[in-house]
């Protein structure tokens, strides 16, 4: 079975189409301003129709505020919403109960200890992405977004109560590696994909959709 892969970080027609055509399941519209990823509601609202029965749009959020959350999905369709930051099971439980949308929660990994709270949200939301947690020295780090992978090792043989994505550092070049070693059915690439932050290049996307087809 093809692994499905989620393009984050999506920006401009050019990069959405090479996610719609590469085959991609999702694609990721990043509201957060401090990410250079980050589109307005407006500029969301402008790519959704693109999109529209072809892929699923999934918007991302870093501890937002139901006004933030209400603006963008009066403006933008979405099918997925994730959430980034540091938010509780019970604010994750609120969000997915109010806007009767399915949740995923981005678990942020280090070391082994920090799959301890995958079993609290799991409770309460509808799909995990395990991504790489930044250190604290590194300056200027981003919820995600990073270019940063962690020790794959850390999820081989491991099971989970919901479905799950794998995050991290990942590009067409070590994205075979990264399956292999976590098993993952379901992948999300930004950094890995780009010609700079916050410019997708096409050409990788395609190439990242290509290799996760074959596996």
């Amino acid at each position: 079975m093809a692994v499905e892969s989620k393009i984050c970080g999506v920006s401009d027609v050019a990069a959405l189409e090479a996610a719609v055509t590469g085959g991609a399941r999702w694609v990721g519209f990043v509201f957060f301003p401090r990410s250079p990823r980050a589109v307005t509601p407006e500029q969301a609202a402008a790519l959704a129709p693109q999109a529209a029965g072809r892929i699923e749009r999934v918007g991302l959020f870093v501890d937002p505020d139901d006004a933030l959350l209400e603006e963008t999905l009066r403006k933008v369709p979405l099918e997925m919403l994730q959430l980034h930051g540091g938010e509780t099971p019970r604010r994750l439980g609120e969000i997915r109960a109010r806007w009767k949308l399915p949740v995923m929660k981005a678990v942020k990994i280090a070391r082994a200890e920090d799959l301890a709270a995958v079993a609290d949200y799991a409770a309460v939301v509808d799909r995990i992405l395990f991504d790489a947690k930044a250190p604290k020295e590194m300056a200027g780090a981003l919820p995600g977004g990073n270019a940063l992978a962690f020790d794959w090792r850390l999820l081989a043989g491991r099971r989970w109560p919901k479905p799950w994505m794998l995050s991290g550092g990942l590009k067409p070049e070590n994205l075979a590696e990264a399956v292999s070693l976590t098993g993952a059915t379901a992948v999300d690439v930004s950094s890995g994909v780009e010609e700079r932050p916050g410019v997708k290049d096409p050409a990788r996307i395609r190439a990242f959709l290509d290799t996760a087809r074959g596996l």
